[in-house]
């Protein structure tokens, strides 16, 4: 457990109002690419200093390092004046000025996870990629810590897409982007409102304002997002009363009898063997419980039929959970597009399972569209 979860409440004291609001919208429909079944009680989120990053040296990743590209930490501001923290993978062996792949996902999780394993793997086939963390979170600056937004988010991506183009190497008419999860349907919002990038893959996506505003399969009633929200603002006053954040209960602790969703993401964001990392919110703590606010009134894809002309891909597992919100996002883009479902797979899956995740497809799919 991290320091921002030190601070316990007292064992016997519960509190069902805030409980029932965790089981509603927000923070418990924000097992988007979480699945957070809480179990262990919330914290408060200390300060995080917005000064130079201290970036650490070592290779922490959750996956191999490649012998194939060349690594290093790097760092950008976006619009927000937000200092990012990043992972550059540049391909050995090449001249001349390559296309560019920025990457981002899932929400909750950091760059050491599965945004820097794509990036790296699509490094090797030829690309400089770029996998970051987002805004708050990871290595990132920003404060309070642990929170998301549906705007600053979207910014992150074209905050990189700035970083990537000015690098000497890339020709920037040439950048494509990949969002993982929660972070594919910021993908295409950043698409939609970005005309430099090119080309945009998601990759068993989660529409995040969608599924915290109107709950899994849209199933919430709008008296029950009423009562959310004015749980949500009530919050608020606790909030500014003790000057800082309170953090939801930890995400992924599992009791019993989840649906298995929920049981797949604790096998990949809890096993030292698959995801686990400590800076990871999925892993080892969880977002505000005031998070979910902007994302309930805050639509993301409204505009995603303005990507075309440039091409959309979307992947998705048959057996996903969050199939539904990758088919609703195709028949609301126009072409080019496509929707490629993997046969079998869960969402999960195509977080980390090499076997699973079409590579060569993405590959294939940025080579054609990414041409100068």
């Amino acid at each position: 457990m991290n320091n921002d979860q030190s601070q316990m409440k007292q064992a016997g004291q519960p509190d069902t109002g805030r409980r029932n609001l965790l089981k509603m919208t927000g923070v418990g429909i924000a097992a988007a690419c979480v699945a957070p079944l809480f179990t262990a009680s919330a914290a408060t989120v200390s300060s995080a200093s917005q000064t130079e990053l201290k970036l650490g040296t070592e290779w922490d990743k959750t996956f191999a390092r490649s012998d194939k590209v060349e690594h290093k930490k790097v760092s950008f501001k976006n619009r927000y004046g937000i200092t990012l923290a990043a992972d550059l993978y540049v391909p050995k062996n090449t001249s001349g000025k390559l296309a560019a792949i920025v990457v981002g996902g899932p929400f909750g999780a950091i760059k050491e996870q599965s945004s820097g394993l794509y990036a790296q793997i699509m490094a090797e086939r030829g690309f400089i990629t770029l996998a970051f963390d987002p805004s708050f979170t990871g290595e990132s600056g920003g404060e309070p810590r642990h929170v998301a937004s549906p705007d600053i988010n979207t910014e992150d991506f074209s905050a990189a897409v700035d970083f990537i183009g000015l690098l000497p190497n890339v020709d920037r008419e040439r950048i494509g982007i990949l969002g993982i999860c929660g972070w594919g349907g910021m993908a295409l919002n950043a698409a939609a409102v970005d005309k430099r990038i090119k080309a945009v893959v998601a990759s068993t996506m989660y529409d995040m304002t969608r599924v915290m505003s109107k709950g899994y399969n849209d199933s919430v009633t709008k008296e029950q997002r009423t009562k959310t929200l004015e749980q949500l603002s009530q919050q608020r006053w606790k909030d500014a009363e003790q000057g800082k954040p309170e953090l939801g209960p930890l995400f992924n602790e599992l009791k019993g009898g989840e649906p298995q969703f929920m049981v797949d993401y604790a096998g990949y964001y809890k096993s030292r063997d698959r995801g686990f990392h400590p800076r990871a919110i999925n892993s080892n703590s969880s977002f505000t419980i005031t998070n979910p606010l902007s994302f309930m009134n805050m639509p993301l894809l409204s505009y995603v039929d303005e990507i075309s002309p440039r091409p959309i891909l979307l992947i998705h597992g048959e057996k996903a959970h969050s199939r539904y919100f990758a088919e609703t996002a195709y028949a609301a883009a126009t072409e080019p597009k496509e929707l490629m479902i993997i046969k079998g797979a869960t969402h999960i899956d195509l977080y980390d399972r090499l076997d699973v995740i079409p590579f060569d497809k993405m590959t294939s799919f940025f080579h054609q569209h990414l041409n100068a």
